[in-house]
């Protein structure tokens, strides 16, 4: 008898159970959101343009070159510049500048400085410009890296070759 009332009595617990629906609960609340994804292969991250610059007493030692129109700089992107500073075995070799360049008992600097629309580039340093062999004043080749300062933090600046490894960009626009 006890088993068939305790038979009885877990039916009814398993049927009333079942059958009893309350009303839904409120949503809960939203959860934080997941760190940041990489950005797409499409994603705009960086832009990179080479110029070639011919340094003369005409020209102050210096030339002004204004952003190609397809760039938009924001006053927080980080603008960094490069010297094609030779080829080794077909690969190019980028020195960032400021560089500097002791010719004997002389000094000569590469530098640059920008705005959100241009890129200055001079020559500077104790070395009597004018009497520059042409290899250290004409047709010089500068590589112009505008990045994103959010991805710029990640990067290491220094070398040419990193960056357009890290921005996954394999060849470059030449302006002027």
């Amino acid at each position: 008898m006890k088993k068939i009332a305790l038979l009885l009595s877990f039916v009814a617990v398993i049927s009333v159970s079942c059958s009893v629906e309350g009303p839904r609960g409120p949503i809960g609340p939203t959860g934080p959101a997941g760190p940041q994804g990489p950005a797409g292969a499409d994603g705009l991250l960086a832009q990179i343009f080479e110029v070639e610059v011919d340094f003369t007493a005409v020209n102050g030692y210096q030339v002004m070159v204004e952003f190609p129109a397809t760039i938009e700089v924001f006053d927080s992107d980080i603008v960094v510049a490069y010297i094609l500073d030779g080829i080794d075995n077909g690969t190019d070799i980028w020195e960032p500048l400021p560089q500097t360049l002791f010719l004997g008992s002389d000094i000569l600097l590469y530098g640059y400085d920008h705005t959100m629309f241009d890129i200055k580039f001079f020559m500077d340093g104790t070395v009597d410009r004018a009497t520059l062999d042409p290899i250290f004043t004409d047709g010089l080749i500068f590589r112009v890296a505008i990045i994103p300062a959010d991805f710029a933090a990640s990067l290491n600046l220094a070398d040419m070759n990193l960056v357009m490894d890290a921005l996954q960009i394999e060849t470059v626009a030449r302006v002027h």
